[in-house]
């Protein structure tokens, strides 16, 4: 079921050949493809939507969390519906579903994207920037005022470890007070306490927690799954605070406008540092 829309769906994950990249296939509209690309994002108010010759397609974030940094370059993502379930709340099903199916290198060498310099995004008090490194590194900093929440911050190298020992598990999470005014908006019409943390004014409604900072983590696994937008595995460093899929969507926009603040390499170190999934590439 879709978080938001409430529509039922079914998601087969398939092979694809190199040179494919991440790509969304409609089977209820005749196979129609949009790609996992920032040229195709289409609104990111509480989640990530894409949409082509509008078609839409929305909350892409965890699948592609799951797939960035699992380094899958090649993939279709077969659906008959408005938008990708959303299961648990968290990554970790896709994971299950990805160990299941298992994982092919081609012979086909991955490009990833270097960043060369600086680029940002800073909007009312908000602010999230991509900084030149030899691997991709994110951290996460949210701030909400809630006893459980409070400040957090989560900062790890990205890569298929790290990505399921840290943050797969966390789950999306709301406000109670909140509930009313989003279905009021036609939103998470698909939500329930067996996809979503929700917290009272003092405490959660469906506990046990995951983890002490599982809102931090989730907020990370957004982060990772809106710069897979960018469509190559990055190299660099992410730092985003108290930011959201308008801010992650707007610095994808901002750095591939800018064709000086990056390059692309097929750099052997960098294979063997990091595996994420570029948008048209393959595993070496």
């Amino acid at each position: 079921m879709g978080l938001h829309s409430g529509a039922p769906v079914s998601l087969r994950i398939l092979p694809a050949p190199a040179g494919t990249g991440i790509v969304f296939q409609r089977t209820d509209l005749d196979g129609f493809s949009i790609e996992a690309s920032g040229r195709n994002v289409a609104r990111v108010s509480y989640a990530t939507s894409l949409m082509k010759q509008g078609v839409l397609l929305s909350t892409t974030e965890h699948l592609l969390a799951a797939t960035y940094s699992y380094g899958i370059d090649n993939i279709f993502i077969d659906l008959d519906n408005i938008e990708i379930p959303i299961l648990d709340g968290s990554a970790e099903p896709f994971l299950q579903l990805l160990d299941q199916a298992g994982l092919r290198r081609l012979r086909r060498k991955r490009r990833y994207l270097r960043v060369l310099k600086p680029v940002e995004v800073i909007e009312d008090g908000r602010r999230i920037g991509i900084y030149p490194a030899d691997e991709f590194r994110v951290r996460c900093y949210v701030d909400f005022p809630h006893p459980l929440v409070g400040q957090q911050q989560v900062e790890l190298l990205v890569n298929p470890d790290s990505f399921r020992q840290v943050l797969s598990r966390a789950r999306t999470f709301c406000f109670e007070s909140d509930i009313e005014p989003l279905r009021a908006m036609g939103l998470i019409r698909g939500g329930s306490l067996d996809n979503a943390i929700v917290l009272t004014k003092d405490g959660v409604m469906n506990g046990p927690l995951r983890y002490p900072d599982e809102f931090g983590r989730h907020k990370a696994l957004d982060l990772i799954g809106d710069l897979a937008l960018v469509g190559l595995p990055l190299l660099g460093r992410v730092e985003a605070r108290k930011a959201g899929h308008s801010l992650h969507t707007q610095l994808v926009s901002r750095l591939l406008s800018d064709p000086s603040a990056w390059e692309v390499t097929t750099e052997e170190h960098a294979s063997s540092t990091v595996r994420q999934t570029p948008q048209y590439a393959s595993a070496d």
